[in-house]
């Protein structure tokens, strides 16, 4: 098994009696709280975040570019300004409340100019029927402690914890590593969602403070991922076997995507790719959800998924039993 860095072992030594290393673990723990990240949302009551019910944290950033993305609002690493066309009063308060002079009246809406936004929030303020919302703030690790352990009694009546997602939570490491460090301090089972694109050392010392990893395979050619993604695939499937090397729990993520990912050479090649990792637990077909056009629109940016109104059952289990014909472990799970 291998030695967790951080808190468990500080306060290990610090049950001998040792004062410095008391005094060691209080400096410790003070650093870690003060860490700071942006996060987009936080949301409760997961449950296809991993085991149980959980609280699910989602931190900004992301390297990727996934034409179907469905967190969009995450790729920034700074807050974004989200505009909901459908709740608009047309009453322009925004405009007169913008010092940038970043939000115009045209066709009979508001129009925010990215270049001019500054994300500062004075439009939202105006904004009588919420149609304008920054969706992203920053919080400290202690902040986070505090909103997860609000859940406590559910994770352990359920036996759930807590989820980091993304975004890429790696993308923000040091807060991560800090987060993971105090949840496991207090016990908590905790997951990481990761697309597994991140340095090999820094990817592998992180998710060693993850209960479980949740690791998304999006397509195993690797020009298909680059053309899916904006990034080549050799980094993420290195760190998806140091996982299996290290035997670290792993549950395998499929997002079927239609006409991108979905046909039968890439779900019989990553079938094939999976089977070759021992510490894989078990794989989840998570089909295109449409709600990601309508999303990429909230925050004015380009959509280059799939138009499709829902994606086909028939589809879906079809993909399932070639995979299950082939051995994989395959349970069912949820797009979110």
């Amino acid at each position: 098994m291998r030695d967790f860095p951080g808190p468990v072992g500080i306060r290990a030594r610090s049950a001998s009696g040792n004062r410095q290393a008391a005094l060691e673990e209080i400096g410790f723990r003070e650093r870690t709280m003060e860490k700071k990240g942006i996060v987009f949302d936080i949301k409760r009551f997961a449950l296809n975040d991993g085991p149980g019910l959980r609280t699910t944290v989602f931190l900004k950033g992301c390297p990727l570019s996934c034409s179907w993305c469905h967190n969009p609002e995450s790729r920034d690493f700074q807050p974004s300004l989200q505009f909901r066309a459908d709740r608009c009063a047309a009453c322009f308060r925004c405009v007169e409340a913008c010092p940038e002079g970043a939000v115009a009246a045209s066709g009979g809406l508001p129009v925010t100019d990215p270049e001019l936004c500054c994300t500062r929030g004075r439009c939202t303020e105006a904004c009588p029927t919420r149609a304008r919302e920054i969706v992203g703030r920053e919080y400290s690790v202690g902040e986070i402690m505090e909103e997860v352990s609000r859940d406590r009694v559910f994770y352990e009546e359920s036996g759930g914890g807590v989820t980091f997602s993304g975004g890429e939570p790696l993308s923000q490491p040091e807060f991560l590593s800090a987060a993971l460090s105090a949840c496991r301090q207090e016990g908590f089972h905790t997951v990481l969602d990761t697309s597994g694109f991140a340095a090999s050392e820094l990817f592998i010392d992180t998710a060693s403070l993850a209960s479980l990893v949740l690791f998304d395979i999006k397509a195993i050619d690797p020009e298909v991922h680059f053309r899916l993604t904006g990034v080549y695939n050799k980094e993420i499937l290195d760190n998806l076997a140091r996982l299996s090397e290290e035997g670290i729990e792993t549950i395998i993520r499929i997002p079927l995507i239609p006409g991108m990912n979905d046909d039968e050479k890439n779900i019989r090649e990553t079938g094939a790719y999976i089977l070759n990792l021992e510490s894989v637990s078990g794989v989840e077909l998570l089909p295109f959800h449409p709600m990601a056009r309508e999303k990429h629109a909230r925050f004015s940016i380009p959509y280059r998924g799939p138009e499709a109104e829902s994606y086909p059952a028939g589809k879906r289990l079809k993909a399932e039993e070639l995979l299950l014909s082939m051995g994989v472990n395959v349970s069912r799970g949820e797009a979110d």
